[in-house]
């Protein structure tokens, strides 16, 4: 049975994984979630310097202090970009890495380089008026449409989201990814396409054509950009596949 690290996107934490790391450990899986400092029950721990680093220290620190061996490490959606981090610290540690509607990091990438420029600009005016200057709030439900499919988020879900999501600290979007992200070479590496994610690699978009190619194992899940939430079940289902 697998060791699941589970790493949420943004505005989100440990919380939303609940579905989903119950369907595991009925599985005979151990599924750890993680909250990332600034959201979830950590919101309070928020600070203008609280950055990328802040949060690649976040998970490495919670596989160490817990001693885990042979991880499997979920980056879903912002997650990927600490996770990426974290992967070339941990060694041995790490058995897997999934990306869940995401890809690997390089070095000197942040999230802001990822996206178009107005969307980005977007971002910073809410930020500059909504968030003092350093947090993010999550965006009403009509625009965060535009930054991943909402497909399967019903009222349930999307109040669910309303009254657990914190904004995120912008420090964690504006800082580029520094030191190794290697993974070591026997690290398994497996993809989790939704529809959105699956439509751009069909679409043969160059950034994200080496997704297609091994090592890289890809699982498709018909659902939305937030599947912990819109199908945890059969989110777990794919992630228990992928490790037998």
């Amino acid at each position: 049975m697998a060791t699941f690290v589970l790493v949420p996107g943004a505005w989100l934490g440990a919380w939303a994984w609940q579905g989903t790391a119950r369907a595991l450990r009925e599985r005979g899986h151990t599924a750890l979630p993680v909250t990332l400092t600034g959201l979830g029950e950590r919101a309070g721990e928020a600070t203008r310097e609280t950055g990328l680093d802040t949060h690649v220290e976040d998970i490495v620190a919670f596989v160490e202090r817990h001693d885990l061996r042979d991880v499997t490490l979920v980056a879903h959606s912002y997650a990927a970009a600490p996770v990426s981090g974290a992967a070339g610290r941990l060694g041995s540690r790490l058995e897997r890495l999934v990306h869940l509607d995401s890809a690997p990091f390089a070095e000197g990438m942040r999230l802001l380089d990822v996206m178009p420029p107005r969307a980005a600009e977007q971002l910073s005016k809410q930020v500059a008026e909504h968030g003092e200057g350093w947090r993010l709030p999550m965006p009403p439900f009509e625009a965060l449409g535009s930054f991943g499919s909402l497909e399967g988020l019903g009222e349930d879900q999307r109040d669910l989201m309303r009254a657990q999501a914190v904004p995120q600290p912008f420090g964690t979007y504006e800082q580029r990814l520094t030191g190794s992200v290697e993974a070591g070479p026997g690290v398994d590496r497996v993809l989790i396409a939704c529809n959105d994610f699956g439509a751009l690699l069909a679409a043969g978009a160059p950034m994200l054509a080496f997704l297609n190619q091994p090592p890289w194992r890809r699982f498709n899940l018909s659902t939305g950009h937030w599947p912990m939430l819109s199908a945890p079940i059969e989110l777990a289902d794919v992630l228990h596949t992928a490790v037998s």
